[in-house]
């Protein structure tokens, strides 16, 4: 009998509430987006306290400007993340169903559009407040991280977004979340159930948790801290943008592909494909911040 390791079937509700007779409920995914965008933007705020880890020793902004800057942040995060998931993954229902695109609580939100989303909301900021978007970039990069490993955790306890079928020890069976039992056959709505067909599974989102977030984080603060990267503007963000697309190709390899994306003839999944070999949409996305990555990081250890 295949061992697999035991899903731990937490609700992927921390706590309901009703008011007014609608339903309100705190879910670990928007729990995981309030914390990671809280520690980062206390780790932005600690560096800016040290006017010796930046170029000229002067910190490019203030923990007031640190603070302004948040609320672009989420805004761009929001937009971008949704955005990015209409138009990269599912583009053709949402032209169908417009109105299905401001649906953010039925989930779909994509990495690579919140980055962009990011990008131009700092950039615009950057541009209004007189910031060095370099520098600016830099920090952005230190705090995406812990948010990046708090959300894949959250995908774990929701069992989404899982891996391809495997005969590892360390695989998962992923149970599905009961929301109507005359119609799903299960017992009890807002319950795990089993149907007895799961497959286990890599459980991709602690891969991608370790090496997206815990991985790439402790690497960032290293360089930040005892390397003194910062001194040379976006050293750290190009190792940012590499980091991620490398942790994100390789786990790609694992992951289970978009429903989209799966066919007869695609069993892997590749959003783009010749004869056998093939890129998955994650890739497709990541191979452009490898390259981005790659541009600033030269560019930035060539002025050193």
């Amino acid at each position: 009998m295949l061992a697999t390791i035991p899903f731990p079937e937490i609700s992927p509700e921390i706590f309901s509430i009703s008011l007014f007779g609608m339903e309100f409920a705190l879910r670990w995914y928007a729990l995981a987006y309030i914390v990671g965008i809280i520690i980062g933007w206390r780790l932005v705020v600690a560096a800016v306290r040290r006017p010796a880890l930046w170029p000229d020793s002067t910190a490019p902004m203030t923990e007031k400007q640190v603070e302004d800057l948040l609320t672009w942040i989420i805004i761009g995060i929001i937009v971008g993340g949704r955005l990015g998931f209409v138009l990269f993954y599912n583009p053709g229902y949402y032209m169908h169903n417009p109105a299905a695109i401001l649906r953010i609580w039925d989930g779909g939100m994509a990495f690579h559009g919140g980055l962009l989303g990011v990008i131009i909301a700092a950039w615009i900021f950057a541009a209004r407040q007189g910031i060095a978007r370099l520098s600016l970039g830099d920090a952005l990069a230190m705090a995406v991280p812990p948010g990046l490993m708090l959300g894949r955790l959250a995908n774990f306890i929701n069992a989404e977004l899982w891996g391809r079928p495997t005969e590892m020890p360390w695989g998962v069976k992923f149970p599905s979340m009961c929301h109507s039992p005359s119609l799903q056959g299960c017992e009890v709505a807002g319950e795990w159930f089993y149907t007895g067909t799961e497959a286990a599974r890599h459980p991709s989102q602690l891969y991608q948790a370790g090496l997206e977030g815990l991985l790439l984080m402790i690497l960032l603060l290293l360089l930040v801290y005892r390397l003194g990267w910062l001194k040379t503007p976006g050293a750290i963000m190009g190792v940012f943008l590499i980091g991620y697309g490398l942790a994100r190709c390789v786990v790609e390899l694992f992951r289970q592909p978009d429903a989209q994306f799966q066919a007869p003839g695609n069993p892997l999944g590749y959003a783009w494909q010749i004869g056998d070999w093939g890129l998955t949409m994650g890739q497709i996305l990541s191979l452009p911040m490898i390259a981005l990555g790659l541009f600033f990081l030269l560019r930035a250890r060539r002025g050193a």
